[in-house]
């Protein structure tokens, strides 16, 4: 098996698990309008799958120190497309809900469990380099999930679009079965309890603790930016439709480009500075948004995008490369903490879009920014060799 081969496995896991979880987010205020619902009642969608991903990928990480990696992620990608396709006939919201919680359930295994095979499979050195590879893999299914379904949904309904999705998932698992190699450098725990004993002593590891608070931050403003600004684009003066809501996660792609670059980043700057310095670039992209013209706000989401993409490659790498033991557990608790903070990003600028519009979404974003910022400025003292 080539390493090429390995490398388009990691890409496909993150593509996979992305194009499922955001594919309604460019969607929803066409499904508002077709279910009757507000902007914060079919935001339940995102928030039911993210939070089912928060309940389930510390035990899933657990489970898979015992299975092994490849049979968990293989099996996963498979099942997904189940609920994918039974999204695409829900004839409610409350059915859409039980869906898409259903998708949340089933994500976990594949990219909480592929950046623990990362870990255990790559030198520690290139380990920043290839969970960028992943990421970037997830940039384009962010981008998939919203572009595609927005473009299908104007020329054969949003139905249709969540089909094609399904199809799309199911060639992205065939291709990680074929390409994918069995982990040869894995050690198997001695049991479910041993590996859930082993999930509990990394939460009183400092900087993995500070980490996982940094992946919540990051999810938080990525459902919050992209979700409201879908609302906010909508509504007049601008108009947009749901193919034009999906042509504005164009710059989902320059994820793609930038998070193979953060590895070479890292080592050059050092981990903490170069944090520090994303945040802050995404702090600035971020109140770009408040800008009245459409070019502005591309501009304002391409940054925030950018930033967000090598924040989350930074941070689950460190993840990855710091755990010693139960790999699949310590990255099961940072995306518990990750999706705890997608489901609050989707719930919480609801309530200030409800007071106060886009200027209060976005002032909760900056907010959470600085928190960030803040938390690695402090947490984030000792250098890290990995």
């Amino acid at each position: 098996m080539t390493l090429d081969g390995r490398r388009i496995a990691v890409g496909s896991c993150g593509f996979c698990t992305f194009i499922n979880l955001y594919m309604p987010q460019a969607l929803l205020p066409v499904l508002a309008q077709d279910f009757g619902v507000g902007a914060a009642e079919i935001s339940a969608i995102i928030t039911a799958s993210t939070l089912a991903i928060a309940m389930t990928a510390p035990f899933t990480g657990a489970l898979a120190d015992v299975l092994g990696r490849k049979r968990v992620i293989t099996v996963a990608m498979l099942a997904v497309v189940v609920p994918t396709v039974l999204v695409a006939f829900a004839p409610n919201v409350p059915a859409l809900i039980v869906w898409r919680f259903i998708q949340g359930l089933l994500l976990p295994p594949i990219f909480a469990v592929i950046i623990a095979y990362i870990g255990d499979e790559w030198p520690p050195a290139e380990v920043p380099g290839i969970v960028g590879l992943y990421v970037a893999g997830a940039s384009l299914g962010g981008f998939a999930g919203r572009f595609v379904t927005g473009v299908l949904a104007d020329l054969v309904g949003w139905r249709g679009a969540f089909l094609a999705v399904a199809v799309m998932t199911l060639m992205s698992a065939v291709a990680v079965a074929c390409l994918l190699p069995r982990e040869r450098k894995f050690v198997r725990s001695e049991g479910l309890p041993a590996s859930l004993k082993q999930m509990l002593r990394h939460l009183r590891n400092g900087q993995l603790v500070a980490t996982y608070a940094i992946g919540f931050g990051v999810l938080f403003n990525f459902i919050a930016t992209f979700t409201y600004v879908g609302f906010h684009l909508a509504a007049p003066p601008y108009g947009f439709s749901s193919s034009l809501l999906g042509a504005i996660f164009i710059t989902y792609l320059v994820g793609t480009v930038v998070t193979p670059l953060a590895g070479w980043a890292i080592g050059r700057f050092g981990r903490r500075a170069f944090m520090i310095g994303t945040i802050g670039v995404w702090m600035c992209g971020a109140l770009t948004l408040l800008a009245p013209p459409l070019p502005a706000i591309v501009v304002g989401l391409t940054l925030c995008a950018a930033c967000g993409m090598l924040c989350q490659a930074t941070s689950t790498g460190y993840v990855a490369a710091t755990a010693r033991e139960g790999r699949s557990s310590a990255v099961g608790l940072y995306v518990t903490a990750f999706y705890v903070g997608g489901g609050a990003g989707a719930a919480l600028p609801g309530l200030t879009w409800n007071a106060g519009g886009w200027p209060a979404a976005v002032a909760m974003v900056v907010a959470m920014l600085a928190a960030m910022a803040l938390i690695v400025a402090v947490a984030w003292r000792r250098p890290s060799a990995v």
